[in-house]
């Protein structure tokens, strides 16, 4: 039984980069995953990934490139305000610059970087450096 799908899909993918996997099956698949797999691309953290449909429903594979270090799920799901952001990165990231926080916003599913530039809060979904 899956309790958090999100937990599971990230520590699945932190998984296969350390066995030096290239390639990671995502099921279940939610509009939540797909978002996060969208921003990790975006910050090239995975490589690419494409939806596939089978007998039992959705399937996401993904090309694993080996830049994680460590990612995973953020419970409970804090409520952050602008300026509390930096105080979770100093929290979930080991430095400055240094990996990116998601978060599920009003503007959709982002990077901490791109919340402060919109100046937008939300709430932590993951992190991954």
């Amino acid at each position: 039984m899956l309790n958090d799908p999100l937990a599971n899909v990230l520590s699945g993918i932190l998984n296969g980069e350390k066995t030096g996997k290239q390639k990671y099956s995502i099921r279940p698949v939610s509009k939540v995953i797909k978002d996060v797999l969208r921003v990790m691309n975006e910050n090239m953290y995975i490589g690419e990934y494409k939806e596939a449909t089978d007998a039992r429903g959705g399937v996401v594979k993904v090309n694993l490139v080996g830049n994680i270090n460590k990612c995973g799920a953020i419970k409970p799901r804090y409520a952050v305000k602008i300026k509390e952001i930096e105080k979770f990165e100093k929290r979930y990231l080991p430095a400055k610059d240094f990996g990116i926080l998601i978060l599920t916003t009003p503007k959709g599913i982002i990077s901490h970087r791109e919340a402060k530039e919109k100046k937008v809060g939300g709430r932590l979904l993951a992190y991954c450096y």
